[in-house]
């Protein structure tokens, strides 16, 4: 029985660019082929059980021929699975998703294609340059800048293109662009005519070079330009200069390591990536429930004996609802309870489930918990705590001196991972990392385990550190790294500040 064939347009770099559709076809992917230009977080929607084949070409390495991946997805089709082959851009904009077509109609595989965002377009949008504008011109051209090597003589009809088309954008042209700016010009088109060229478009590595035929090749060679980037020509280029948007971004161009676990990574990388950040997820830790759950179950099935609930975390709210749920509770168990927690996004996450707290402190740390308590009467009073194994001891031994019986369970544990630790190290010795962030004491630790046990101070040479409050900070410190943030306001979005204020001072 034959399975299926999906050509994908994965987009042109920026995963958010893929279509609803190319989306879903990932999700339900038995094999997903990929190529080197799509976006590898959209490999992180497939499902675990799939498999997930590189067979990439970058620039003049051709590791894997068209022939091999043609014969690759009729192997996977015929064995009656679902194959997604995932090409960067729209699979037949210069993507030889034709050729592939063609493979799979002569071996009677059914096969869709769902049409991508090609970089011809996506490209000069995120540089601020719209291919067609009334006032410049309403004729668009796309060509190749590296037709078949194995074509006697070229196709391209030079002399219309020079004289008749009003933008030519040229993909995969940058090796020859000393070719195709001379062509262009020996057929009539005007030494003057603005260029641009726009390398790893819509990504947070996206770098534009400006110029006009004449000149555009000696710049892009002083600039060391190489690919994957577009060529645009034309007088559109000029409007560059008003509408440039995405390289304005703050953070454009700084490559900058998230150690949050994935689980709670998505809103700090979204975040910074909002500011024009690369972000190199590199979760050390991960958060699972502890190996013990009876203290935990004993505290729930006595719910009614405590006088206060207290979250130090979103973990710790999770975990707490979940196994609450689990032992079929709801709710209305803590009718009679009062309610504190640290921090807005723990008090968020409480009121998803339908409960305001009473005491949010002013800042977000055990001793101002203890503050806002100094104001309330707990002598004799039970406060229950669920919160992570390795938490700090000040909240309940300052508790406890108020005269609160403090039950401190562990609801959830932080567990060293190593995810992605090998590209990290290698871009630190590459130089090519900006900042490492840390939002807790766990990840601090983590991270220095994953690092070499000598050299620290060279390999975290230029690297700055950013810490989501003083507590991360210390231990960062203790640990031998040289601290350059810590955030005013111990949140996401205040470390998020803090790290835009440290690149762009007011």
């Amino acid at each position: 029985m034959k399975g299926k064939v999906y050509l994908v347009g994965a987009g042109p770099g920026d995963p958010g660019l893929i279509t609803v559709k190319g989306l879903e076809c990932i999700k339900q992917a038995d094999v997903l082929i990929y190529d080197f230009l799509a976006s590898s977080v959209l490999l992180k929607h497939a499902s675990e059980s799939a498999e997930v084949i590189y067979v990439g070409k970058k620039g003049s390495d051709h590791t894997f021929s068209q022939n091999y991946i043609n014969a690759l997805i009729v192997e996977k089709a015929k064995n009656g699975l679902t194959v997604i082959r995932l090409k960067g851009g729209d699979p037949f904009i210069f993507g030889r998703g034709g050729e592939e077509a063609e493979v799979l109609i002569n071996e009677k595989i059914p096969f869709e294609i769902v049409p991508g965002v090609t970089s011809a377009i996506a490209a000069p949008a995120y540089a601020g340059i719209p291919l067609t504008h009334r006032k410049y011109t309403s004729t668009l051209a796309f060509v190749t800048g590296h037709e078949d090597p194995t074509k006697k003589e070229s196709n391209i009809d030079w002399a219309s293109l020079a004289r008749g088309i009003g933008t030519i954008v040229f993909l995969m042209g940058v090796k020859n662009l000393p070719q195709i700016t001379d062509r262009l010009m020996s057929h009539g088109m005007p030494p003057d005519t603005p260029v641009a060229l726009v390398r790893w478009g819509t990504t947070a590595r996206q770098f534009t070079v400006t110029g006009t035929l004449d000149t555009i090749a000696e710049r892009a060679k002083a600039t060391g330009l190489k690919p994957p980037a577009i060529i645009v020509v034309g007088h559109v280029v000029k409007l560059r200069e008003t509408m440039k948007w995405y390289e304005n971004r703050p953070l454009m161009g700084r490559s900058i390591v998230v150690t949050r676990s994935r689980e709670q990574a998505s809103d700090l990388v979204k975040r910074l990536s909002d500011l024009g950040a690369e972000c190199l997820e590199c979760p050390t830790i991960t958060v699972v429930p502890p190996d013990d759950l009876k203290p935990l179950d004993m505290a729930i099935e006595n719910l009614s004996s405590y006088d206060w609930l207290m979250f130090t975390s979103v973990n710790g709210v999770n975990f707490f609802f979940n196994r609450l749920f689990e032992k079929n509770n709801d709710v209305r168990a803590l009718n009679n309870i009062h309610t504190a927690v640290i921090g807005p996004a723990t008090a968020k996450r409480l009121f998803d489930f339908g409960l305001k707290s009473d005491i949010i402190p002013e800042s977000y740390r055990g001793e101002s918990v203890v503050k806002a308590f100094a104001r309330k009467d707990i002598s004799g009073k039970r406060i229950l705590l669920p919160r992570a194994k390795e938490a700090r001891q000040v909240l309940p031994l300052e508790l406890r001196k108020m005269g609160a019986v403090v039950d401190d369970i562990t609801a959830y544990c932080n567990q060293a991972v190593k995810d992605d630790a090998d590209i990290v190290l290698k871009r630190l010795k590459e130089r090519t990392i900006d900042m490492i962030t840390f939002t807790s004491s766990s990840t601090v630790k983590n991270f220095r385990a994953l690092l070499p046990s000598e050299g620290l101070k060279r390999l975290m040479q230029g690297v700055s550190i950013a810490s989501i409050g003083p507590i991360t900070a210390d231990t960062a410190r203790d640990l031998g790294f040289d601290v350059h943030i810590v955030a005013e306001s111990y949140t996401i979005v205040g470390l998020c500040e803090a790290i835009q204020q440290y690149y762009h001072p007011s």
